[in-house]
C-alpha cells in the first residue's frame, strides 16, 4: 500500500516516533468510538451492543497470533491478566526473566516471594543460556520496552521445553508489527494500546489450554460465566469453558475502539507492517551511524537529543538515559528525515 494511500487511514501530526508508549487510532477505530460516546451521552442503546466488539476484537487479536479464539480472554491489564498465572506457581518456583523487563511481568511473580517465588533477572542476551533446570517458568517480552531488543522466541521456547519451563510472553510491544505466534508458548500477554492501536483498557490474554487447567480464575465475575445474562445475581457460578473463564468484565468503549483497529491490521497484514517500520527504522538508524536492526523501535545514547526533538517538534521518549524513537505503520520518511535534521548538529563530525 502507497503511502498516499496509508495516509487517508489515520490523522497524524508530522513528527510522532513514540508508539512503543501509546499508538494513534485509526480513523475506523476513533469513528466507532465516537459513536458509541454519542450514544452513551443520550441513552441511545443498551451495552450489548457495544460489547459486541469485544467479541470481534477476541477473534481477531486470536487470528494475529494464531490462536483459537476460545484460548483467548480479555482484561484491562498486563499485570492482572498474569494474576491467575503466578498464583498457580508452586512454593518455591524460580522464575527468569530480562533484567531489563518491564514490571508488569516482574511484579505479578514478586509479590509471591512470601511463599518463595524467586525472581531471577539476567541481561537479555543471557536469557537463553540461564534457561536450566530448576527454572520453573521464563516470563519475558517479545520485544523489550526500553531497548527495542527483539527476543528469540523459538530458542526460549526450545530451551524451556527441555527443562519443563513454562513459557510466559508480554507481547505489548510486539503484537501489531512484529509477526509473533504461540506455538510452544504457555501464555501471551498484550495490552492493545501501543502497536495494535487500540483505547487503553483492552488487553488479551492467550492461555495453553493446559495451563487454564493449572490456573484458577482468580477475577471470576459475571463476565466470566457460562451465561452473562443469567449471572447477574446469587451464589450460583457456573462459568464460561475455555479461557473465557479468565475475561475480566471489559471497558466497553476500549473494545469499541480496538475491534475495527485489529481488523485493519489484519487487512493490511502484519508482514506489510513489520515491513515498512523495519524500512524506517533502519533508514533511520543509518542516519546515526548505526548497524541495522530487526526491531522498530530504535533506542540511542546521544547527548541533547531529548531537547533536540523538543525544539523540533519531534515527540519520542527517553527510557534508561537514551533517547527511543519508534516507528509504525503511519510514520513515513519525512518523519524519519526531520528526526535526522533535528539531531545532526549532535552527531560526530558535525
Amino acid at each position: 500500500m502507497e503511502s498516499a494511500e496509508l495516509a487517508e487511514l489515520w490523522d497524524v501530526e508530522a513528527g510522532w516516533l513514540n508508539t512503543a508508549s501509546y499508538g494513534l487510532p485509526p480513523r475506523v477505530a476513533w469513528e466507532a468510538l465516537q459513536a458509541a460516546l454519542s450514544e452513551w451521552r443520550v441513552g441511545a442503546t443498551s451495552w450489548e451492543p457495544w460489547d459486541e466488539s469485544t467479541t470481534r476484537a477476541r477473534a481477531a487479536f486470536a487470528r494475529l497470533i494464531g490462536a483459537d479464539a476460545a484460548d483467548v480472554f480479555v482484561g484491562s491489564t498486563v499485570s492482572a491478566a498474569l494474576v491467575p498465572i503466578a498464583a498457580a506457581l508452586p512454593d518455591g518456583a524460580r522464575v527468569l526473566t530480562d533484567d531489563a523487563e518491564f514490571t508488569s511481568n516482574v511484579f505479578p511473580w514478586q509479590v509471591h516471594a512470601d511463599r518463595g517465588v524467586d525472581v531471577i533477572a539476567v541481561p537479555g542476551d543471557e536469557v537463553i543460556a540461564a534457561i536450566r533446570p530448576g527454572i520453573d517458568l521464563v516470563a519475558v517480552s517479545a520485544v523489550q520496552s526500553s531497548t527495542g531488543a527483539v527476543l528469540d522466541l523459538a530458542e526460549v521456547v526450545a530451551a524451556s521445553k527441555e527443562v519443563g519451563a513454562l513459557v510466559v510472553i508480554d507481547a505489548t510491544q510486539a503484537a501489531g508489527w512484529h509477526p509473533i505466534g504461540v506455538d510452544g508458548v504457555d501464555a501471551l500477554i498484550a495490552h492493545s494500546y501501543k502497536w495494535l492501536m487500540s483505547p487503553r483498557g483492552a488487553t488479551f490474554g492467550y492461555l495453553s489450554p493446559e495451563l487454564q487447567e493449572r490456573c484458577r480464575p482468580m477475577a471470576a465475575g459475571w463476565y466470566a460465566a457460562r451465561d452473562v445474562h443469567g449471572s447477574y445475581y446469587g451464589t450460583a457460578m457456573e462459568l464460561a469453558p475455555g479461557a473465557r473463564r479468565f475475561d475480566q468484565s471489559p471497558a466497553w468503549f476500549s473494545f469499541v475502539g480496538a475491534a475495527p483497529a485489529l481488523e485493519l491490521i489484519e487487512h493490511l497484514g502484519v508482514g506489510t507492517i513489520n515491513r515498512h517500520n523495519l524500512a524506517l527504522a533502519n533508514e533511520f538508524r543509518a542516519g546515526l551511524g548505526l548497524a541495522p536492526s530487526n526491531s522498530a523501535i530504535v533506542s540511542t545514547n546521544l547527548p541533547g537529543a531529548e531537547e533536540a526533538f523538543a525544539a523540533a517538534g519531534i515527540r519520542a521518549a527517553v527510557r534508561g538515559g537514551k533517547l527511543r524513537a519508534s516507528f509504525h505503520i503511519y510514520s513515513t520518511q519525512d518523519d524519519v528525515h526531520r528526526a535526522l535534521d533535528a539531531l545532526k548538529p549532535l552527531l560526530p563530525g558535525s
